[in-house]
């Protein structure tokens, strides 16, 4: 098995358990993986994450020209910006998932920390968490916004759209993501109850031992 083709399995894989999940629903969401060779695997546009057939995923040279299969998401300029500002990224998973979305259209988040520091995992895997304006599906502004982070970020919330994860492989990026959503949840269940937070002492702790953006 090629290294590609292992790639397409596992992102039919990790797509069908994100969608069974509820992660994400209908045609929403989409992953990308970069190969050894900087072409890029991605979910086609208009594709349900949990029927994605390995032979359709689109293959982009690192042009971004379509080598083969579907037309690519939409969503490329998201994936693309990550890849070329954030050096040792492997993948990227954009999902649609509830608890981050409604997080995402409350009054009075931090949009520099959207997320608090309710866990170790949260901070560990995470790091702060930007919130980005709103931007219409497939603008291309959403790249734009996160190559103005200068690689600072691997991971941002679309206000009133939805997470934007990177990680070193694919497996990396979607238990980032599972963590975000997850966070997003304890969140939205503590709110207006004062949770007890780690302190600034503890996360600056878990951001020294675990080499965390911050």
């Amino acid at each position: 098995m090629t290294d590609e083709t292992a790639a397409r399995d596992d992102m039919a894989r990790w797509a069908k358990s994100m969608f069974d999940r509820g992660l994400t629903g209908g045609s929403s969401g989409n992953i990308s993986v970069r190969l050894d060779d900087g072409s890029v695997l991605v979910t086609p546009t208009g594709t349900s994450m949990g029927f994605l057939d390995p032979a359709r995923i689109s293959h982009l040279d690192p042009t971004g020209r379509l080598l083969s299969g579907d037309a690519p998401t939409k969503e490329l300029a998201l994936h693309d910006a990550f890849y070329q500002t954030r050096t040792g990224t492997g993948a990227v998973v954009h999902l649609h998932s509830c608890h981050a979305v409604a997080l995402s259209a409350l009054p009075d988040v931090d949009p520099e920390n959207v997320l608090p520091p309710i866990t170790a995992y949260g901070v560990m895997k995470l790091g702060k968490v930007r919130l980005l304006p709103f931007f219409m599906p497939g603008d291309p502004a959403m790249g734009e916004a996160v190559r103005g982070l200068a690689g600072k970020r691997s991971a941002v919330l679309l206000a009133n759209h939805g997470p934007v994860v990177a990680g070193k492989d694919l497996d990396a990026a979607v238990y980032a993501m599972e963590e975000l959503e997850e966070t997003a949840k304890l969140t939205l269940m503590c709110r207006n109850m004062s949770p007890n937070l780690l302190n600034d002492a503890q996360v600056q702790a878990l951001v020294r031992k675990f080499d965390v953006d911050w």
